[in-house]
């Protein structure tokens, strides 16, 4: 009772008044019972009880897809027809769900659950309501084989998504077309690598109201202009939405919008998924003019405030930049000493239940679009939150039962390459020169060299201008260079199974584990390379915690990252490890990573090298840096335009 009471006055949980109301009819039977003089079994009751649409209604509201086939069978018998049984029970449950997210009052697990139920109710329900089209067809005297498959008239809007040309992260793509899915508009999910021209293509083809275009990596920021300003020279009307983890509001303003944004057609960064249904049916309701009216007013001021900065912002020249660069005393901080295992090493002895103890889950509530608020925002405070740690705590059990059933049947595994190599900075001290061997250093002759990016924007203190080549020392020194390539396997395998089942939940799920897991081993054999492999720190003894919190000697920055921001620089670590050969691991033609759960890295040791951002350069550091790579200006510009200081001509 006191639980119960506690849940009630201060809303732990979201059926504490159906719980109390359940418990006070026991109580009054008994009492009644009582005052008869005897006692009473008082049967407890049930939602299974209900009649057939009240149990769909609460099967949708609370995500419960465990008697869904039953439940729709139970409901057809009690309607005329199959199409009824959608109309009704169904869409009035949905619909609850869609007040509930848009107030606040649900959150997107649950969302995600709700609409496993509603697919596999209408998966159910399909092969009756074909029998019946058929037959009505037939009774009208029509062929029943000459329909459109891709009726679409009922929806509310067509959307299609896509993840730009080169990317193969579609998490929140997938998240985002459930969440419109189940608010009844149509999305055509064309899938991952869409070149602008299948874009282009589908939208034509499926007539689409708007398009979604969905990046992770920074390359696909220029494939979201390339593919603004193709729509706009073939005349399409659709507005664009915007969203992945590299967008931003301010990259939609400055560089989308004045591509394609009119009145008619806007282009929209949408922050999470949470939004993306009022972005559409905004933009599709009576009310879009209004809503355009006030984005062109905020993206104008974006504008204007981004090129004001831009004015405002000083840079050094790149031979300024070079001249106050981070000095290391590399005779008073020695180098780490050589690796125990120099050269390339594949690694395909490590479980998922070896990284378990490596996970960071606060990425994975990220995903799931649960925040916490202060004073428990992380892992696992946020357990304790009013609002969302209930869910949070739900959510976060549904992980560990997957995981664990991951662990048993192996259906996703790991592997990986780690490279340790000689290395020394350039002459001039802006590159660093990878050899095979110690003889390879003495004659100075690299197999390969990782070309760097400096920091140029003007600082108000007397702080250095870094480049990760400060952190290698130059010839004369025996330093070396460390790198790594990791990948989680199996779970497209696992994401193709899902939805086989109508189990859009228990795909996102396995999708936002194999990131946790790729994370947690690329953790872990960063650890293994300080401990062993290079072996620099052999005693080093920190908990997860403190490693999460990055209190080892060393840093392990990705390469397209903001400590080296050139996606193109993986091809160099693809060659040098051998990635696709021992680790079946490869680039695309934007250099992301596949399969989608991979990580990779280089691996500094001196106690000095640190986080940081490049930030923007300007075009005298990157021409320097054009020729260093032996590349054409222009295509150095084009991979590095997020983060340049001028417009490319």
């Amino acid at each position: 009772m006191k639980i119960l009471c506690e849940n009630l006055v201060f809303n732990k949980t979201e059926d504490a008044t159906e719980k109390m109301l359940e418990l006070t009819q026991r109580e009054k039977a008994l009492i009644e019972a009582r005052k008869k003089g005897g006692a009473v079994e008082v049967k407890e009751k049930s939602w299974r009880d209900f009649d057939p649409t009240k149990r769909l209604e609460h099967s949708l509201v609370k995500g419960i897809s465990e008697f869904v086939d039953q439940d729709v069978e139970d409901a057809r018998k009690a309607y005329d027809r199959p199409l009824q049984v959608i109309e009704g029970p169904l869409m009035d449950g949905m619909n609850v769900v869609g007040d509930l997210f848009g107030s606040g009052k649900m959150f997107l697990p649950q969302v995600i659950k709700s609409a496993r139920v509603m697919k596999k109710a209408v998966a159910y329900l399909l092969p009756f309501m074909e029998k019946e089209k058929r037959e009505a067809m037939i009774a009208a005297g029509l062929d029943p084989d000459d329909v459109d498959p891709d009726d679409d008239s009922n929806y509310a809007g067509k959307v299609l998504m896509a993840t730009v040309k080169g990317d193969v992260h579609d998490i929140g793509k997938n998240i985002v077309s459930v969440v419109l899915g189940c608010n009844n508009y149509k999305v055509y999910d064309i899938g991952v690598m869409c070149s602008c021209e299948k874009i282009l293509e589908k939208a034509k083809e499926y007539n689409v109201d708007v398009v979604g275009l969905s990046g992770l990596i920074t390359p696909s920021l220029d494939e979201m202009v390339v593919v603004a300003k193709e729509m706009s020279k073939g005349g399409f009307k659709q507005p664009i939405l915007i969203g992945g983890a590299t967008t931003s509001k301010m990259h939609t303003a400055v560089k989308l919008a004045p591509n394609y944004f009119t009145m008619e057609h806007p282009v929209i960064h949408v922050l999470d998924a949470s939004r993306s249904v009022t972005v559409v049916s905004s933009l599709l309701g009576d009310n879009k003019e209004e809503f355009v009216e006030d984005l062109t007013e905020e993206y104008e001021e974006m504008r204007e405030d981004y090129y004001a900065g831009l004015e405002d912002r000083y840079f050094l020249t790149y031979e300024q930049a070079k001249e106050h660069k981070l000095v290391i005393d590399f005779d008073a901080v020695p180098p780490a000493p050589a690796p125990n295992k120099l050269g390339v090493n594949m690694i395909d002895n490590v479980s998922i239940e070896d990284i378990v103890p490596y996970i960071d889950w606060n990425p994975f509530f990220q995903t799931w679009e649960l925040r916490g608020r202060y004073p428990n925002r992380g892992y696992p405070k946020i357990f304790n939150d009013e609002a969302v740690g209930s869910e949070a705590k739900k959510l976060f059990d549904d992980a560990q039962a997957l995981m664990k059933q991951i662990i048993a049947d192996k259906s996703m595994h790991l592997k990986g390459v780690v490279g340790l190599f000689p290395a020394n900075r350039s002459d001039d001290g802006e590159d660093v020169h990878i050899y095979e061997n110690e003889e390879g250093r003495a004659a100075g002759t690299p197999i390969a060299t990782y070309c760097m990016l400096r920091q140029q924007a003007e600082k108000e203190n007397e702080d250095p201008y870094l480049s990760q080549a400060d952190f290698i020392a130059p010839a004369g020194y025996k330093d070396h260079l460390g790198m790594f390539a990791v990948a989680c396997f199996g779970c497209d395998e696992l994401v193709k199974k899902y939805e086989a089942e109508h189990d859009d939940y228990n795909k996102i799920m396995s999708q936002a584990l194999a990131d946790r897991f790729v994370e947690a081993f690329a953790e872990y054999i960063h650890r293994e390379i300080r401990t062993d492999s290079w072996g620099y720190v052999p005693d080093e003894n920190l908990d997860t915690s403190d490693l999460l919190k990055i209190k080892y000697d060393g840093i392990r920055p990705a390469p397209g990252y903001p400590t080296q921001p050139d996606h193109t620089e993986k091809s160099t670590m693809w060659n040098l490890i051998k990635a696709e050969e021992l680790a079946g691991m490869e680039l695309s033609d934007s250099f992301s990573m596949l399969p989608a759960a991979s990580v990779s890295a280089l691996v500094f040791a001196h106690p000095q090298s640190q986080y940081f951002a490049v930030g923007q350069v300007g075009k005298d550091q990157v021409t320097s840096y054009a020729a260093r790579k032996k590349q054409e200006l222009e295509l150095t510009e084009r991979w590095l335009s997020p983060i340049l200081n001028y417009e490319r001509d």
